[in-house]
């Protein structure tokens, strides 16, 4: 399978947020191919096999101060959210839970919300994995 990379959708507010953190342009993505999911966001990484994602959906209309800067972590279900706008994102749920916000893997999470510029053609790359 070929490798695609998907790039995060900015808005001027949010980009402000990450400034900080090192989430830019430059240093987010999100890959999907040769079996995986690999996601950059500033300092933080996300990857696992791609047969660990057992749903995929899409959502939107996300509060600014839950989601903009750094990742999130949803205190309800331990989900995190690399978000770079509050319009729309694709949210990736997953088997085994996955380290991202911390790096030790401490905590991990059973999904992630994705905010990329092609929100379906990133869902659909998972779906076909």
């Amino acid at each position: 399978m070929t490798t695609r990379r998907f790039d995060f959708a900015f808005t001027t507010p949010y980009r402000i947020a990450g400034l900080p953190f090192g989430v830019l342009p430059a240093t987010t993505w999100v890959e999907v191919g040769d079996g995986r999911l690999r996601a950059r966001f500033g300092w933080w990484t996300l990857d696992t096999r791609l047969d660990n994602v057992t749903d995929v959906s899409t959502s939107g209309d996300y509060a600014f101060v839950k989601t903009a800067g750094p990742p999130h972590l949803s205190l309800t279900d331990r989900g995190v959210t690399f978000a770079t706008n509050g319009d729309r994102g694709v949210c990736a749920s997953f088997a085994t839970p996955v380290r991202a916000i911390d790096p030790t893997g401490r905590i991990t999470h059973p999904g992630a919300t994705f905010t990329v510029a092609d929100v379906d053609g990133f869902a659909t790359a998972l779906r076909e994995g």
